[in-house]
C-alpha cells in the first residue's frame, strides 16, 4: 500500500500571530510566507482580512507572491467578512476562503444566542457565498471538540452540499483526549454523506498539552489535513506544532502517512519565526528546542557516543541540526570527557583520563556547564598530556 499524503495547513500568520506581542508587518509576513512555501507547506493561512486594513494588505501581498502553496484567508460566517476575504485573494494563483461558525451547545447558546437550525442555515449561506468567489472553500465548525457528534455530522453534510471542499474540525479549547478526538473524526468519516469528496482537517489547541497527540489521532482515523504552526505558537497555550506532527509521521512509517515538508529546513524556520515574532523557543521543545539533541547524563552520553540511535530516534541532520551535543556537567562520565577532549585535540590514555577527570569534576561542581576553554585550562595543569 502506498503512503497517503497528508496536507499541511500552516496558520502561523493567522492563529500564530494572535499571540500578544507577535504582530508582524506586511514585509515580515511575506518573508515568512515565502519560507513556508519553500518548506513545502501545502496551505498558508495568510491572515484574517476583515480584521484590519493591515491584515488585508498582508493577505493581498502574500497572495501575489506565493505560487505553489494554496493561500487562505479566514472569515466568519458573515457576508462582509467573506467578500473582503475574496477581495484580498484576487491575485492568488490557488485561493481558498476559510469560513465557519461555532457549533457547540455553549457557542450556540451563549456566544451566538442562536439555535441549531439557524446555525446550519448560516453555515450553508456562508459556504454558498464563498463558493461564488473561489472553488476551494474550507468550513470550520468552531468548538467541534465539544460539539455533539450527531449534530456536527448534520452541519458537515449540509455544508458539503453547499460546496465545501474541506471540513475543519477544531478542538478549539484543547479539551479533547486523543481517543475522543480520533473517535470524532472516525464518526464523521463513517456518517457524513459526501465526506469522501472533502478533506477532513484537524485544528487542535494545546491547552492540556495534547494538540500533537490529538492531531495524529485524527489522521489515524481519517483526517487528511493537519492545521498547525511553527513552534506551536498560537492563542493561549498554542496550536499543534508543525515540526512535531511532521516528524511523528516521518518517524512512524507504519502509519503510511507522508507530507511534502522538507524537514531539513525545520530548525532554520523555527529560529527565524522565533526571532521575527520575538517568542523564544523553550529549550526542551521537541524537535527544535536547544536541548532536543543535547545530552548531559553520563549514561546517555556514553550510549550516544557508541551509537547515536541508543538515545536519539531522530538523526539531527534530518531537521537541520549539524550534530548532537555532548554537554559536560557534573553528571558527565569519562566517556563524554574523553570524547570532548579528543574534539579539541587531546588523545588521552586511560591513566591520563583518570587524572583529568578528577580535575574536571572539581570544575563541574563549581559551574553549570564545562566549556572547551575550561578543558584547555584543565589540560594545561595536567602533566604530560598527549596532544
Amino acid at each position: 500500500m502506498s503512503n497517503q499524503k497528508i496536507q499541511i495547513f500552516d496558520t502561523t500568520l493567522r492563529d500564530g500571530e494572535q499571540v500578544p506581542g507577535c504582530k508582524l508587518n506586511t514585509a515580515e509576513k511575506v518573508d515568512v510566507a515565502r519560507r513556508l512555501e519553500a518548506l513545502g507547506v501545502d496551505i498558508i493561512e495568510a491572515g484574517f482580512p476583515i480584521s484590519s486594513p493591515g491584515d488585508f494588505e498582508s493577505v493581498e501581498a502574500i497572495a501575489e507572491v506565493v505560487k505553489d502553496s494554496i493561500v487562505c484567508g479566514l472569515s466568519r460566517a458573515v457576508e462582509k467578512d467573506i467578500v473582503t476575504a475574496a477581495d484580498s485573494l484576487k491575485r492568488a494563483r490557488r485561493p481558498r476562503i476559510h469560513t465557519g461558525i461555532g457549533t457547540s451547545e455553549s457557542h450556540i447558546k451563549f456566544k451566538l444566542n442562536s439555535t441549531p437550525e439557524r446555525i446550519i442555515e448560516r453555515a450553508v449561506a456562508a459556504v454558498s457565498l464563498a463558493k461564488r468567489y473561489v472553488e476551494d472553500v474550507e468550513f470550520y465548525a468552531e468548538d467541534a471538540g465539544r460539539t455533539d457528534n450527531e449534530f456536527l455530522a448534520r452541519v458537515c453534510e449540509e455544508v458539503i452540499k453547499a460546496g465545501a471542499t474541506v471540513l475543519n474540525i477544531p478542538d478549539t479549547t484543547g479539551y479533547c483526549l486523543p481517543e475522543e478526538y480520533g473517535a470524532k473524526i472516525k464518526y464523521l468519516k463513517e456518517n457524513v454523506t459526501g465526506v469522501h469528496k472533502t478533506h477532513l482537517s484537524t485544528h487542535c489547541h494545546n491547552d492540556l498539552g495534547m494538540a500533537t497527540a490529538n492531531s495524529i489521532a485524527g489522521v489515524i482515523n481519517g483526517a487528511t489535513q493537519i492545521e498547525c504552526t511553527i513552534n506551536g505558537i498560537g492563542e493561549r497555550a498554542g496550536n499543534t506544532a508543525l515540526e512535531e506532527v511532521v516528524m511523528v509521521l516521518k518517524q512512524h512509517p507504519y502509519l503510511q502517512k507522508t507530507t511534502n515538508v522538507d524537514t531539513r529546513q525545520l530548525n532554520a524556520i523555527s529560529k527565524y519565526v522565533s526571532d521575527t515574532m520575538r517568542v523564544p523557543v523553550q529549550p526542551n521543545k521537541a524537535i527544535v528546542g536547544a536541548n532536543a539533541f543535547a545530552h548531559s547524563s553520563g549514561i546517555h552520553q556514553d550510549g550516544v557516543i557508541k551509537k547515536r540511535e541508543t538515545y536519539e530516534i531522530i538523526d539531527p541532520k534530518e531537521v537541520g541540526v549539524d550534530h548532537s551535543s555532548i554537554v559536560l556537567t557534573a553528571r558527565s562520565g569519562r566517556a563524554a570527557l574523553a570524547y570532548r577532549m579528543k574534539n579539541i585535540g587531546y588523545e588521552l590514555t586511560r591513566d591520563e583520563l583518570d587524572i583529568v577527570y578528577k580535575s574536571f569534576l572539581e570544575v563541574a561542581d563549581a559551574k553549570k556547564e564545562v566549556a572547551d576553554e575550561d578543558l584547555h585550562e584543565i589540560a594545561d595543569f595536567a602533566p604530560k598530556l598527549a596532544v
